[in-house]
Order: C-alpha cells, then structure tokens, then sequence
C-alpha cells in the first residue's frame, strides 16, 4: 500500500509562517506589557500583569486551577503560584471542594472585582480606539480570530493524534 503524501505548501508559506508565529508571541508579551503599563498609571504596583489578566479571565466564575489549565489560559505551575497570591493578597477567596477535598475552588473578591474592572475598561478603550482610529474593524477581528481559532485546532490535534 503506498502513502500518499500532501503537497507542498505554497512558495513563501514557511516564512509567513515563522512571521505569524514570532507575531503571536510578540503580541502576549505586549500585551502583558500595556497591562503593566495600565496598573503603573493607576498607582496598582502589587500585582503583575499575569495576576491581572487571570482575575480577568475567570471574571464572575468560580473555578479551579484544573480548570484553568484545561482552558488552556495558563501553565500548571505558573497558575498554582499565581492563585496562591492572589489569595494571600487578598483578591481571591478560596475553598477547598466537598466531593474532592485535594481541589480548591476560587472566586474573586470585592478587591479582585477591581482589578478585573481595570482591566475590562483597559480592553473596552482599545476596541474603542483600533475601530475608531481604523487599525482594524469588525470584519478583520472576527478574519483573525476565526484563522487563530483554526492553528488552535490543528496544533491541539498535533499533540492529541499525532504521536
């Protein structure tokens, strides 16, 4: 039986490839750096920027680490630190489960509800402005992030079926 073998991508493809990928980490580290930059001018120096974008991302929810890491938002140690801080400073209660006493459920507190505000107002000024300064509209955010959605898929199936 003979293997059939996919054609090659097209002329030029592996340097855009390598471009969009050094563009994606590029942008997570700015990213991180414009939230720094947002708690520096609000006077809010206890908490980085990773501490930040996690009360962000579990918002009104409340969660466990696992289900953190499953989201595929953090790493397993980074996330365990972080929400260990984040309770000691105060920005997050914490519980440990009934049915699996090993895990412990979070939420924000009055003081995490602050910072993820800051950070929504933070998001909300710059949707505001890439629309109103034409960097890019509805229809190109929503081109983007249907094609990152796809290298999502195609990477997380390379981990799963591949090997």
């Amino acid at each position: 039986m003979e293997m059939q073998t996919s054609p090659a991508p097209p002329k030029g493809f592996m340097s855009s490839y390598l471009e969009a990928l050094a563009l994606v980490e590029r942008l997570h580290r700015l990213l991180l750096d414009v939230i720094k930059d947002e708690f520096e001018r609000v006077g809010v120096l206890e908490i980085n920027a990773v501490q930040a974008l996690l009360l962000f991302n579990i918002g009104d929810n409340e969660v466990t680490a696992g289900e953190l890491k499953s989201r595929g938002y953090y790493q397993g140690s980074n996330v365990s630190y972080n929400l260990k801080k984040l309770v000691e400073m105060g920005y997050m209660h914490h519980q440990r489960c009934e049915i699996d006493r090993r895990s412990v459920r979070v939420r924000l507190t009055s003081r995490g509800r602050e910072i993820r505000d800051i950070v929504t107002g933070l998001f909300q000024r710059h949707a505001e402005g890439l629309v109103d300064r034409g960097v890019i509209g509805v229809e190109g955010i929503d081109d983007i992030t249907r094609a990152l959605r796809r290298v999502e898929r195609y990477w997380t199936d390379q981990i799963r079926y591949i090997y």
